[in-house]
């Protein structure tokens, strides 16, 4: 069986993929995740899986490798990790009362096939006062998380509903995409 490796460092698409009990490594891709002038969140979204996963191919061609990436998406507006508590607070208070679209992709790179999925996720924050924010990030910390919010955390008491038809795509890694990718790639997770 050739070895699974996930093109990642974050430890909630670790979390994630390990749900499937396949046995896999996690390698960090040294991809630029610059956007390009123009480039739409959902566009953003499959370029950096896809670019992730070939990175660390090029490196292993013998491995099933993964790759993945989200971001929020908000009126045509990526909005990706906010990185400090200013920048979260300014993309809790622009979401406030609004609908997000979360672009999950993963992509799969293994000998000779490269293909990708998208998962979208709708996401209704409910109206927000800053004393919520502040109690939240500082609760949560959600630093290093797209649009600022841990939905398998606190952060679901930022939200009003969320839709999706692949539950596990919010937390960075839609699981039944990955699953179908995987299974194209010759690796059955139930067998």
């Amino acid at each position: 069986m050739p070895s699974l490796i996930l093109a990642s460092t974050s430890r909630y698409r670790q979390e994630l993929l390990a749900r499937l009990r396949l046995p896999f490594e996690a390698v960090a891709p040294e991809v630029d995740e610059t956007p390009l002038a123009g480039e739409a969140p959902a566009a953003l979204a499959e370029r950096l899986a896809l670019a992730k996963a070939r990175a660390v191919a090029a490196a292993r061609p013998d491995a099933i490798v993964l790759g993945s990436d989200q971001v929020a998406d908000l009126d045509g507006q990526a909005l990706g990790k906010p990185g400090s508590h200013a920048a979260a607070q300014a993309q809790l208070r622009l979401m406030s009362g609004r609908v997000v679209v979360f672009q999950t992709a993963v992509a799969v790179v293994a000998r000779g096939l490269a293909a990708i999925e998208r998962a979208e996720v709708r996401v209704r924050f409910r109206a927000l006062s800053d004393a919520a924010i502040d109690a939240y990030l500082h609760a949560d910390q959600p630093y290093d998380c797209a649009g600022s919010a841990k939905v398998e955390s606190l952060g679901i008491a930022l939200l009003e509903s969320v839709e999706s038809d692949d539950p596990t795509a919010l937390i960075g890694l839609p699981l039944i995409r990955t699953c179908s990718l995987l299974r194209r790639a010759g690796l059955e997770p139930l067998a």
